[in-house]
């Protein structure tokens, strides 16, 4: 069955999702927007567009109609009203956003709808929620399952080793809400930037630290089952005392428009970067304490001739393997549907999910 998508979001990732699904025969594919140059670019790749204000209710209702699906790749701050919109043409509905409340509100207009509403599909969450599941799921008794994530430059060359590789307003919510865990078998919320570890992984030695909104609804799923389950992003060294000094001792925390002029002034943004994933899990097999980790690793590549970043691609290969298996009829079809409901191996064999194979180093040292 080929079905109808909207995107909603002419940025930088609405504009990959779209390429991906322009290559697809099972798609066809329109990108909604307000911004004429955003379209334009959209309109040059050969997509079909339509100017439309997200902030419109109504109007952007009466626009999604006739879709099967709508991707929100827009702000997260308009997810309530997309999704809103979304549910009353009628369409399935999935998102990006890495916002806990923007996500609540998604999880309320599912309680009744007919069809699915599936937030939080990108790389993490998202990928990093359906691997990690997919990780504890091998143990009979799960004790500690830790996510840790990075988008990083390739060659950092400013102090806090940092390139903008997505949303601005997004990683400023990363870094400044609550994080969701789960701490001696209770459901918490710690501190950002805080449970600071390093990590190496070839030859290369990173730090990680907690960062909010990163696991979705997994600790909810593990509620009762898991000892200790974390989610860190993944920066290089020296990264986390700025970020303390500006949100902290600068007091930025509290000036978000100002951090984020800040960010969008002094990082410059690259298509030379690499996505970092590491997973961890602990617990008992067969009566033996056993760990097993996932990593993955992905570069920037070309697509139908045109060079893509990492973060482009493990975003987008992830709301479109779920997408790709709510058409097969894998989902359900209505309701508030979880990434922790997607098989691993399932994800994997879409048409989409296929691009995260040539970074999947687990599976690379298996084979050796």
């Amino acid at each position: 069955m080929r079905w109808n998508i909207c995107v909603v979001g002419a940025g930088k990732i609405g504009q990959m999702i779209a390429a991906l699904l322009k290559t697809s025969s099972n798609y066809s594919v329109t990108v909604a927007d307000h911004d004429l140059a955003a379209l334009a670019v959209l309109n040059r790749m050969g997509v079909a567009t339509k100017q439309v204000d997200a902030k419109d209710e109504a109007g952007l209702a009466k626009a999604l109609g006739g879709f099967d699906a709508v991707i929100s790749a827009a702000p997260f701050f308009l997810t309530p009203i997309i999704a809103k919109a979304a549910k009353a043409a009628g369409a399935h509905y999935f998102d990006l956003t890495e916002d806990v409340a923007a996500t609540n509100a998604v999880r309320a207009l599912a309680e009744d709808s007919q069809t699915a509403f599936m937030p939080q599909c990108g790389l993490a969450p998202g990928f990093v929620g359906i691997a990690g599941a997919a990780l504890a799921a091998e143990f009979d008794e799960i004790d500690s399952l830790h996510m840790r994530v990075g988008a990083l430059p390739l060659y950092p060359t400013n102090a806090l080793k940092y390139n903008l590789t997505w949303s601005t307003d997004g990683l400023i919510n990363e870094y400044c809400n609550p994080c969701d865990a789960i701490v001696n078998g209770e459901r918490v919320k710690t501190a950002p930037l805080e449970d600071y570890e390093i990590l190496g992984h070839d030859g290369v030695e990173y730090e990680c630290f907690n960062t909010s909104g990163g696991l979705g609804t997994l600790p909810e799923t593990l509620d009762g089952k898991a000892r200790s389950v974390s989610y860190r992003s993944i920066r290089y060294p020296g990264h986390r005392d700025i970020l303390r000094l500006l949100l902290n001792d600068l007091g930025l925390e509290r000036r978000r428009d100002l951090l984020k002029d800040i960010f969008e002034t002094a990082l410059p943004r690259t298509d030379q970067d690499v996505v970092l994933v590491y997973c961890t899990a602990k617990g008992r097999i067969g009566g033996q304490l056993r760990e097993k980790s996932l990593i993955n690793k992905s570069y920037s590549r070309v697509i139908d001739g045109q060079v893509w970043s990492a973060i482009q691609v493990t975003t987008a290969a992830g709301v479109l393997g779920v997408v790709d298996l709510m058409r097969a009829g894998t989902l359900p079809a209505k309701g508030f549907v979880r990434q922790e409901q997607v098989k691993f191996a399932d994800f994997l064999e879409t048409e989409f999910g296929r691009l995260y194979r040539a970074g999947d180093l687990t599976a690379q040292n298996k084979a050796a």
